[in-house]
């Protein structure tokens, strides 16, 4: 028998492969697999993958090593639908690495991931793609890749999706999307408010929570609360707080009506609803924490309206925020400290707080741990004393000047502005002013004064200024340094902060000695440059440049050669000549350091005898025929140089207290004219004016008291500016009105006010304005636009 033939099967080709089962147990097998070309072998290696990845971290960065990344991202894309749903489930389970996320920005993969989120797609696909889109938003440049191509439209749409995964996933990816602004801003235009409330009434905690923090988010953006009120958003907000069910989302619930509270129409859609007294219910009853905190800042914010503080105030919301100020929670007891500074806008409310004890509990609060705390506590303190007497007085008693002084130096920037706004509002109080001061305030606001930051800056400078309304402290501040830091703000871009640092310098420049220090520091030249700016110039600005004059008319004097009668000199005044604007004026001690030179003599005032006190400014001397001499001020100069006396002026003024005073009206001026004119070497000629040697006079005077200052009283042969500045302090030693003039070439004249005529029998007779003649025809009076005057001004 011959041998059988076995034969093929003609149902396989020759050229076809018998079908092989291949398992692997090493992942590098599956990677390579990802490169085969049959349907197949693909769909078995992406699930092999994704079983694998599936099993830890490690195991994902694992796959990155070996390169499974670059493949799936492509095979996402695979024309065969098996592959690509296995493909996407292996890449939404990697996309939670780190290192595959940061592989997959050098890839571009996200239009491929955001064409798999149509509805059309299988489920779950829908799934894996979101998942993993979930896990790439939280990264910028995801975020703005998803933005680009358009992949937030989308993911809206799925948040309605039936598939519980789907939509958590979407929910999840949506929320971390709209933590950017240009994501945030898109979701009301692509109606993504109704999805998103609808998901807060699911059954799936995790699902309710995703949508209520989203909802918190994109309402934080005020822009984007029309669209909120349109889908019945506070209606649905409303009802979540009513349902105690829904307990769990109450503080996130809140946090949304916060955000609401920003918009007036929403406010008022709230209060129209009842929303007040769910918010008052939810601070007086004890409940979470957080909870209960996220209440109260509702509260403060919605108190912002005054209409809805009126409100609240009828509601008995006082005793609600005092009764949380006893709390043990640090974020409560925050939060009702930033209600009460809001509430407390209400005048009532500030005195109910105070009658509660609210103030001393608050008070406690500044010697809390946490900065945070500090700073509401100060913050509520701030509204409390705001215009209040009484509270100030109760922040007092309670020991808070000392906490606030201490609070001055605190590291926390809100802490230490808020505590100085406190200090502010109780140094209106003058006995308050000096407890404050006793703590150290000066000091510690110098040292805000340092600071870079411009909230400090200007709430120091403010409280500088109601501090310095007394002498010792404008003292104490020259002691501590603390002028030059003051003058350094006048320079400052801020505007609120320059506006603040010219009202401070404009209250230290009630004294003389302050004002000096501030001009020797710089403040006159700085003021007069703010005052040539059209865009730096401010009302303050001119206050502060007047004052500084005002209260150195020696310096306002020099620089402006005028001193009108509302300007009253006092022992320590001189006259250093004319300077121009931003060149210094040299004080009294620096000029007596000098030696005798051919400049200008320096003409000094001092007619205080030297063994005489004063009780004080505003008071009279003692002596009997002194009685009427205009109070005068103590000679303060620096501490080892002292003006000498000068006995000759004194006798003057004693002079003209008894020869002056007792006339009336006009002959006033025409006596104290001819007093002047006698004790400056009396009557001069025009024509003889030449032969009048006053210079060599007054050389010969500078060299017998080895001084460029030359006391006024010393002065016996004296031209024009000698004798107009004599009239003037004269004048002012005995109460007459009259101004000071510097011309040209030596001259000086006094301009006064007088009714000189007959007066009318009806009406107001106009006074009309005089220059006096201290040297040619002494007394005359002439008319400010005769040719007489014009003459007398001028050679």
């Amino acid at each position: 028998m011959g041998k059988k033939v076995k034969k093929e099967p003609e149902s396989f080709p020759k050229d076809v492969f018998d079908p092989l089962s291949i398992e692997s147990k090493n992942a590098a097998t599956a990677v390579l697999m990802l490169s085969s070309p049959e349907e197949d072998v693909l769909a078995k290696a992406c699930e092999a993958i994704h079983k694998f990845a599936e099993k830890g971290d490690e195991n994902k960065s694992s796959l990155m090593g070996l390169g499974a990344v670059e493949p799936l991202s492509r095979l996402i894309s695979h024309e065969d639908k098996i592959v690509q749903k296995k493909a996407v489930m292996a890449l939404g389970v990697m996309a939670s690495n780190c290192e595959v996320k940061k592989g997959l920005k050098s890839m571009d993969v996200m239009p491929a991931i955001i064409s798999k989120l149509s509805p059309q797609e299988d489920i779950v696909v829908l799934e894996f793609a979101t998942l993993c889109l979930a896990s790439l938003s939280v990264d910028c440049t995801f975020k703005v890749q998803i933005f680009e191509y358009k992949g937030l439209e989308p993911l809206i749409r799925l948040l309605c999706n039936p598939d519980a995964d789907v939509k958590k996933n979407s929910a999840e990816c949506v929320f971390n999307l709209v933590q950017d602004f240009q994501n945030r801003a898109a979701v009301p235009g692509l109606n993504g408010f109704p999805p998103l409330l609808d998901l807060v009434c699911s059954e799936f905690p995790v699902i309710q929570q995703l949508a209520m923090r989203t909802i918190e988010t994109i309402t934080s953006d005020r822009k984007s609360l029309d669209a909120f009120r349109n889908a019945q958003g506070l209606n649905k907000i409303l009802e979540v707080l009513a349902n105690k069910e829904f307990n769990d989302l109450h503080g996130v619930a809140l946090r949304v009506i916060y955000n609401c509270l920003e918009d007036s129409e929403s406010v008022h859609l709230i209060q129209g609803m009842g929303g007040l007294e769910h918010l008052l219910q939810f601070v007086i009853t004890p409940t979470l924490p957080e909870v209960q905190a996220n209440a109260v800042k509702a509260i403060a914010r919605v108190a912002q309206n005054g209409e809805i503080r009126k409100i609240l105030h009828g509601q008995n919301v006082e005793k609600a925020l005092t009764d949380l100020l006893a709390q043990e929670n640090d974020n409560i007891r925050i939060a009702t400290c930033q209600a009460v500074a809001t509430v407390s806008k209400n005048l009532s409310s500030r005195e109910i707080f105070r009658s509660l004890d609210a103030i001393k509990l608050i008070v406690r609060l500044l010697n809390s741990e946490g900065s945070e705390l500090r700073t509401a506590a100060a913050e509520a303190l701030s509204g409390l004393t705001d215009n209040n007497k009484l509270n100030a007085y109760a922040v007092y008693d309670a020991g808070g000047d000392k906490l606030l002084v201490q609070q001055l130096r605190d590291s926390c920037t809100w802490a230490a502005v808020h505590a100085a706004e406190v200090c502010t509002n109780m140094a209106k109080q003058e006995e308050l002013r000096s407890c404050i001061l006793a703590q150290g305030a000066m000091p510690a606001l110098v040292e805000l004064l340092h600071s870079s930051d411009n909230h400090k800056l200007i709430s120091a400078t403010q409280a500088l200024a109601s501090l310095a309304c007394d002498a010792e402290a404008r003292q104490e501040l020259r002691n501590v340094g603390g002028l030059t830091h003051l003058i350094k703000l006048l320079k400052s871009i801020n505007a609120d902060v320059r506006r603040n640092a010219c009202w401070a310098v404009s209250v230290c420049a009630n004294d003389e000695i302050t004002a000096i220090e501030m001009c020797n520091a710089g403040a006159l030249e700085i003021l007069q440059e703010i005052n040539l700016s059209a865009h730096r110039k401010s009302k303050l600005s001119e206050v502060a440049l007047q004052k500084l004059q005002d209260n150195s008319l020696s310096l306002k004097y020099s620089l402006t050669g005028h001193l009108p009668p509302t300007d009253i000199t006092t022992d320590g005044f001189y006259d250093p000549g004319q300077v121009r604007m931003g060149q210094q004026v040299p004080t009294l001690e620096d000029l007596s350091k000098q030696a005798v030179n051919q400049h200008r003599a320096i003409i000094a005032v001092n007619g205080k005898l030297p063994d005489h006190k004063m009780k004080g400014k505003g008071q009279k001397e003692e002596k009997k025929d002194e009685e009427e001499i205009k109070p005068q001020q103590e000679v303060v100069l620096e501490e080892g140089w002292k003006l000498p006396y000068d006995a000759e002026f004194h006798n003057l003024v004693k002079e003209a207290v008894k020869s002056v005073l007792p006339l009336d009206d006009a002959k006033m001026y025409t006596a104290l004219a001819v007093l002047v004119c006698d004790a400056m070497g009396g009557q001069v000629d025009p024509e003889k004016l030449h032969d009048f040697l006053w210079e060599l006079h007054i050389s010969k005077l500078k060299l017998e008291i080895n001084s460029n200052i030359i006391p006024i009283g010393k002065i016996k042969k004296g031209i024009y500016f000698h004798r107009a500045l004599l009239y003037k302090v004269l004048a002012d030693r005995i109460g007459l009105r009259c101004s000071l003039v510097r011309g040209q070439y030596n001259r000086a004249w006094n301009e006064i006010l007088l009714i000189n005529g007959p007066k009318k029998p009806y009406g107001y007779t106009r006074p009309e304005n005089y220059i006096i003649d201290l040297i040619h025809q002494p007394g005359n009076l002439m008319k400010s636009n005769s040719a007489a005057a014009l003459a007398y001004q001028s050679i």
